[in-house]
């Protein structure tokens, strides 16, 4: 039947006009009559890893997780050998149904003991937790991964055993991938359930040990496979249902979706691989967190995470093993990607894991959050105290500015770990060394501690430096490592948007620069970072294709894409308030760029394209002022210069002055530029 177009219009007012609904989980609405927004939820409320060093009392670790409203669990464990044997060198499992107190040790069979005393967890909090003194022996560092309950993500049930088969409810809201049952009240092993693991009600494996899958137990996980609402446990094991004894599960969810703006994103995934020595495993996001175990044989349980270090490079991933009480040792487990995470295993061997996403997943609409330019002098000394800077990052970008002393600035990167380090301006290769940044070293989860050594890069004693600090974050900066192929291709990104300045470094063979791409130069041009070099045609870069807010496109060019070396890429684009990537036109005249802001802009890059130019920086730590602003180059080993004025202040982003040089403000001539608020 034919709608009358008087019955339309009226019907498409209503539309327009009435309250949308939105629905729970979601940034999508489906129903009218008005109603609280959606609540979306992002991996960083419900999932962090924390670390810290010990002062000798107990300390409060602020991550921003509600877990005395929402519930959850906190694993520990000290990363550095000690001596004083178990629980102390243990993996402490704490959670909100057993109130803080009562710990479990993942590598022994020991009921939960600490009951009463709060000298392991001391309390729960609304944005953290607190713990006594026994996780706070002085100087002694640790690691906190905090699992917030969450549907579709996580949740924790406590019950008592009653020796017949039966079903326990949860709250996860999805199918779980992954269950762990600890005996709380008796000293019995941990048992652990995997999705795929068969057959699914008897097969299980040991937490606390290093045995392959073990079946042949009927009904060990009751009669049938956990659903949504429920999973089972059988009456005849005393390991997960003794008539009286007490129990608790945690359980994981599997791609289940509940996150991110349209309520449809993965954060967790718990799945198998059968190895072919080295194995790419596809997951739809880059992981931060990886628990690991060979199913089909003898083998430690492995965990590893980006916070201490699982890198892009051989044997350089920090590890940590569940089943046993040692320190973090190094080793090669494999390296995340964008879009999943490369295994390095025994061919022909099967292994099940549980992995989490990477954060945060919320667009930043604050600078101060995701970069924090840092000025020091150097003091000479093996280490000294980062955490100055606030905020935990992926980049650093440190510059010598005296004029006593002549070094390339600096770039390192967490994905590739502790004191690795790329020269700036030249055509170098990655080097690693007695100094540099040290990823993994931190002081209650911000970036302290950090290893510099001597060296001149870095902390030379009176020498003064500046850092340029960057986080990740959807919309703003992005960091990818690959290998080249050579032969045209995509690579994965996790951006969000169209990338509009990327900087690509071969890392592996000295003598190729700094590529770069510029969304206003265009796909068929490049730039160099570490060259004064004018936007340069070349279809062999970028094979004439523009990145997409999914992948970036590199050509056969050895500078970005030799088979076999292996690439860094740094990834910027306009975020609304936080950064601005843009260009424009010189009018050698006073000139204001307007990035959106509301204070101004706190860094400042500008490059010269249509001749040659330097890259010339500026940031709100050394002064971007109404006077003299100084200024370090990208490209050079040149001290800072501190007697000019080319730059100044304005609320919307910055003012080119009048006084600036052809290479900034030439009448007719085209600059791009990096603002970030």
């Amino acid at each position: 039947m034919r709608l009358s177009q008087s019955w339309q219009a009226t019907h498409n007012l209503r539309l327009n006009t009435m309250p949308l609904q939105a629905t729970s989980g979601a940034a999508s609405y489906d129903a009218f009559g008005g109603g609280a927004a959606a609540v979306v939820n992002y991996i960083e409320n419900v999932f962090q890893t924390q670390l810290w060093t010990g002062t000798g009392y107990g300390q409060t670790v602020n991550n921003g997780i509600d877990l005395s409203g929402k519930g959850g669990m906190v694993w520990m464990k000290a990363r550095v050998a000690s001596g004083f044997g178990t629980p102390y060198d243990s993996h402490i499992i704490e959670d909100t149904n057993r109130g803080a107190g009562p710990y479990l040790q993942t590598n022994s069979t020991s009921a939960e003991a600490g009951v009463g005393s709060t000298a392991w967890m001391a309390s729960f909090n609304s944005n953290g937790y607190s713990f006594g003194d026994n996780v706070d022996v002085t100087s002694k560092t640790y690691v906190g991964w905090t699992f917030r309950k969450q549907p579709k993500f996580f949740d924790v049930v406590t019950y008592t055993g009653n020796a017949t088969n039966r079903r326990i409810s949860h709250s996860l809201g999805s199918t779980p991938g992954f269950i762990i049952v600890k005996c709380t009240s008796t000293a019995r092993n941990w048992y652990a359930w995997h999705r795929s693991l068969t057959p699914t009600t008897e097969a299980y494996m040991i937490l606390n040990g290093t045995s392959s899958v073990t079946t042949g137990d009927t009904n060990f996980w009751g009669t049938s496979a956990p659903t949504s609402t429920d999973f089972g446990v059988g009456g005849a094991y005393s390991g997960v249902n003794a008539n009286g004894d007490t129990y608790v599960a945690y359980l994981f969810a599997h791609d289940a979706g509940g996150f991110g703006l349209t309520g449809t994103d993965n954060v967790i995934s718990c799945g198998s691989v059968t190895s072919t020595g080295d194995n790419t495993v596809t997951l739809g996001y880059e992981p931060q967190f990886l628990l690991v175990k060979k199913s089909n044989a003898s083998g430690d349980w492995v965990l590893v995470d980006t916070m201490r270090g699982w890198v892009d490079s051989s044997g350089g991933d920090i590890r940590l093993y569940p089943n046993l009480t040692s320190a973090d040792d190094s080793g090669s487990v494999g390296n995340p990607v964008a879009n999943g995470f490369r295994l390095v295993g025994a061919s022909g061997d099967t292994y099940i894991y549980i992995a989490i996403r990477r954060g945060p997943m919320k667009v930043p609409t604050d600078a101060t959050k995701v970069f924090v330019p840092y000025a020091y002098t150097g003091n000479g000394s093996a280490s000294r105290d980062y955490s100055a800077i606030g905020i935990v990052t992926d980049m650093n970008w440190t510059s010598c500015r005296s004029n006593n002393v002549s070094v390339s600035p600096l770039a390192s990167t967490r994905l590739l770990g502790n004191t690795t380090r790329i020269q700036v301006s030249a055509a170098d290769v990655e080097a690693t060394g007695t100094y540099g940044l040290t990823w993994n070293a931190y002081q209650n989860g911000v970036q302290g501690n950090a290893v510099f050594g001597g060296g001149d890069g870095w902390n030379s004693n009176a020498y003064t430096y500046i850092g340029w600090n960057f986080k990740r974050a959807p919309n703003f900066f992005d960091v990818v490592c690959y290998t080249g192929t050579g032969a045209n291709r995509t690579v994965s990104h996790n951006l969000g948007v169209v990338p509009e300045l990327m900087l690509v470094k071969r890392r592996s063979t000295v003598g190729e620069s700094w590529a770069v791409y510029s969304a206003t130069a265009g796909n068929t041009k490049f730039l160099r970072l570490n060259s004064t070099l004018a936007a340069t045609t070349d279809p062999d870069r970028w094979n004439n294709t523009s990145p997409t807010s999914s992948v970036f496109t590199v050509g056969i060019d050895s500078e970005v894409n030799a088979s076999g070396e292996t690439y860094l890429n740094y990834l910027f684009a306009t975020c609304a308030g936080v950064s601005k990537v843009g260009s424009y036109t010189g009018t050698g005249t006073t000139l204001q760029i307007d990035c959106g802001f509301t204070a101004g802009a706190r860094f400042v890059l500008i490059k010269r394209t249509n001749t040659t130019g330097d890259w010339y920086v500026w940031d709100s730590a050394r002064g971007i002022i109404a006077g003299n602003d100084p200024y370090l180059l990208l490209n050079s080993t040149a001290a800072e210069v501190t007697s000019t004025d080319y730059i100044d202040t304005y609320s919307a982003g910055f003012e080119i002055s009048s006084t600036a040089p052809a290479a900034i403000n030439a009448s007719g001539g085209t600059f791009v530029f990096l603002a970030i608020a």
